[in-house]
């Protein structure tokens, strides 16, 4: 059974834990102490004590996830910016964060990406072929204009 009530030294020692064992944004820390019914003056001195002793940078949680996000799950920049949006990071972390990500090793995923989705509907009509990269490219956060120039370089490869 969960404790139900934490003095705010408990809640600092737990919450240190929370950060020590993965990066967290503000936005998680504060979801936590809410669930563990802190009031806003505890859970202010709380985030406060995070960030002064290191527990808790959003540029290196932004940085960390972009760069993560990017190499295992292959998400593009739109999708990460998106994610990172929703956990109320800001415009400058957000550009920090997209900057960590090679542009060679960019643009070699996608090609990777859009070779694979073109080759698993090979069997498809051409229109619905490219409909279906574009949509799978598009859901993980690739750019338009990125995904066009693949499906191209795809259409004269393949020389359909």
């Amino acid at each position: 059974m969960s404790k139900t009530t934490y003095t705010v030294e408990e809640a600092t020692k737990k919450l240190e834990h929370y950060c020590a064992y993965q990066e967290r944004c503000h936005h998680e820390v504060v979801q936590k102490l809410r669930q563990m019914k802190m009031i806003p003056q505890a859970i202010d001195a709380i985030v406060g004590h995070l960030i002064q002793h290191n527990y808790l940078n959003e540029t290196r949680f932004a940085q960390s996830f972009a760069r993560g996000k990017f190499r295992i799950k292959q998400w593009g920049k739109e999708r990460i910016t998106r994610e990172l949006k929703l956990r109320q990071i800001s415009p400058f972390n957000i550009r920090l964060a997209l900057k960590e990500i090679d542009e060679e090793d960019y643009q070699s995923t996608l090609s990777n990406l859009a070779e694979k989705f073109w080759n698993t509907h090979a069997d498809r009509a051409l229109p619905l072929r490219k409909k279906k990269v574009l949509d799978a490219l598009r859901y993980r956060g690739w750019e338009s204009e990125r995904i066009f120039t693949a499906i191209r370089q795809l259409e004269i490869e393949t020389g359909r």
